[in-house]
């Protein structure tokens, strides 16, 4: 499975803490939502003395040093960006990926009037875009550092052209369902 030389790909990151066990896993992909590069830690499983020790910030140590640095370091196939749906998680994914980083949910807002229209938001670094001509905008959030409009519309401008071949918030819906699956395979042990 060789990508093609040259195109270029988004990277997405999830990291779930649910249940006191928490796992991440690094997807990049083609503009088309073609795998390039997976990765994925084992479940991690904090002990009662960690718990005790780490306090309140055993949750970050997990989620940011263990979990998401690993992922996205591992990584061989470089994306053009990476995108993350958990707000706790956009600042250091910046940070760790030395690339750009974005955050995308989901809206039920009607569409704006053209595929590549920003409509900025109150919050800081937040804004609507429309990646294509008929969904539903998608927010996009970009990290603190830079939220400048002519960062936004850079973001923006990759997003759209990856939404011509691709639905953007897809790749999330297989890491969950990759997940799952090596949870239980690693169950069957």
């Amino acid at each position: 499975m060789s990508s093609h030389f040259g195109a270029k790909h988004l990277g997405y990151v999830l990291v779930d803490g649910s249940e006191g066990v928490f796992r991440g896993a690094a997807l990049v992909a083609d503009f088309r939502g073609i795998p390039a590069d997976f990765r994925y830690t084992d479940p991690i499983k904090p002990s009662r003395i960690e718990k005790i020790l780490y306090g309140g910030a055993l949750d970050v140590y997990l989620r940011e040093e263990l979990i998401l640095e690993n992922i996205v370091n591992a990584v061989e196939v470089q994306p053009v960006m990476w995108i993350c749906r958990d707000a706790d998680l956009l600042e250091s994914l910046a940070r760790i990926a030395k690339a750009r980083a974005v955050l995308l949910a989901p809206t039920s807002r009607s569409p704006l009037d053209a595929a590549g229209d920003l409509e900025r938001q109150n919050d800081p670094g937040s804004y609507l875009v429309q990646a294509d001509s008929v969904s539903a905008p998608l927010r996009m959030s970009l990290p603190l550092t830079r939220t400048k409009e002519e960062e936004a519309r850079a973001a923006s401008a990759i997003l759209v052209e990856a939404a011509a071949t691709m639905d953007l918030l897809e790749p999330f819906s297989r890491i969950v369902k990759a997940l799952s699956a090596l949870g239980e395979e690693q169950g069957d042990q």
